[in-house]
């Protein structure tokens, strides 16, 4: 499947084929999951269970092995950078709701790094939320 249609699943293009990858229950109910909210989002779980230890990502925001594709691009962009040979694997996730969102900011913590795709953009400072 291209785009993931429940959490903790990944769509995963290699090869010129999508596949679906799951999150395992023995994975969700993992110690290396903190207790923190942001643990528990899919961006955490891929960054965590495959982007690090499979593929030696440590960090998404300084490593040039890793590019980020905005979600109204869509998959068929993400398809086109395997296919042309400038990616060599592609990953979809299923889109983080308002309440993962509203979750994070409440416990006060940091969303993962380009883990949030929201459309229409707003202006800086539109958006509150009360604390």
């Amino acid at each position: 499947k291209k785009e993931p249609t429940v959490r903790r699943s990944f769509g995963m293009f290699l090869d010129g084929e999508w596949y679906e990858l799951k999150a395992r229950d023995s994975i969700l109910a993992s110690n290396s999951l903190s207790e923190s909210v942001g643990s528990k989002l899919d961006a955490s779980i891929l960054q965590n269970f495959l982007l690090n230890p499979v593929l030696g990502i440590e960090d998404q925001r300084t490593s040039n092995r890793i590019d980020f594709i905005g979600g109204i691009r869509g998959t068929k962009e993400l398809e086109k950078l395997v296919d042309s040979g400038k990616a060599a694997v592609a990953f979809s996730m299923y889109p983080v709701s308002i309440d993962d969102l509203m979750s994070i900011s409440d416990a006060g913590e940091v969303m993962p790094p380009k883990s949030t795709w929201f459309e229409p953009k707003l202006r800086d400072g539109l958006l509150t939320h009360l604390i």
